[in-house]
């Protein structure tokens, strides 16, 4: 057992190091920054639909997932997803205790005679209610799992050009649409619902919306995703960790 723990974390070392540093670093700030959105709801002028500011950049979160999961497999890109969304709560941390200390925003010189209410507005804002970043977290994890399983599994389906433009979009329009719609409605019923006053029908609105907007970023950035695999496959991205996953099988048989 202690062996194939050891062997587990010097393939998730290896992988690390084979990911290319730009794609982990947008990933793991997509996921910050869409946590810290989440914050704001979106005013909409119609009572059945609701959503908030995490729309704005969850497209690049599932875009990348996308990419890690079609080179590296579904394996590797849900650690990744864990290690980035552990990131995602030590940030928070971080932010809760800038929120503590004392001293004021830049933003409340701006506004004479309501420094307080700035301050306190900000605080609350970049220290996080727990149940936003819990829910949040919660929503993200089951979403993750939920993509990149079923992006492979779809991806497993096409045996002609399993590497084609087609094949692409399949799998990552189908999995991003149902993880996209599964993050949105457990972060809607869990913290739209009970904390922001979202009704049920807003609930299943918010995530459906979001799931729509998800879909059409997806299909102004699916020849992107798409061209970074071939890229990373053409390069031999990640040939290291094959290699240790390849002699790690040997040794298991």
């Amino acid at each position: 057992m202690k062996h194939k723990i050891q062997r587990e974390f010097q393939e998730f070392v290896i992988l690390l190091k084979s990911v290319p540093s730009v794609l982990l670093s947008l990933f793991i700030l997509s996921i910050v920054l869409m946590n810290l959105l989440a914050n704001k709801s979106i005013d909409i002028p119609l009572d059945w639909l609701a959503l908030d500011c995490g729309i704005i950049v969850s497209w690049l979160t599932f875009m990348t997932m996308d990419i890690l999961t079609k080179h590296f497999g579904p394996k590797a890109a849900t650690e990744i997803s864990i290690l980035a969304l552990l990131i995602n709560l030590f940030v928070c941390l971080l932010l809760f205790a800038a929120s503590v200390f004392p001293g004021n925003w830049s933003q409340s010189f701006t506004y004479a005679g309501s420094e307080n209410a700035v301050n306190g507005a900000l605080n609350s804002t970049f220290g996080g209610a727990w149940y936003v970043v819990l829910g949040s977290s919660a929503a993200f994890a089951v979403s993750t799992v939920i993509n990149n399983f079923l992006n492979f599994a779809i991806g497993r389906l096409f045996k002609h050009k399993p590497d084609g433009f087609i094949a692409y979009v399949c799998r990552a329009y189908v999995s991003t649409a149902i993880a996209q719609f599964a993050d949105n409605l457990i972060f809607a019923l869990t913290v739209g619902h009970f904390f922001f006053g979202w009704t049920l029908i807003q609930c299943v609105t918010c995530a459906a919306a979001g799931m729509v907007a998800e879909l059409l970023c997806e299909l102004i950035f699916a020849r992107l995703g798409y061209n970074i695999c071939k890229k990373w496959k053409r390069t031999d991205v990640g040939a290291e960790y094959f290699r240790f996953k390849e002699n790690k099988t040997g040794e298991n048989v």
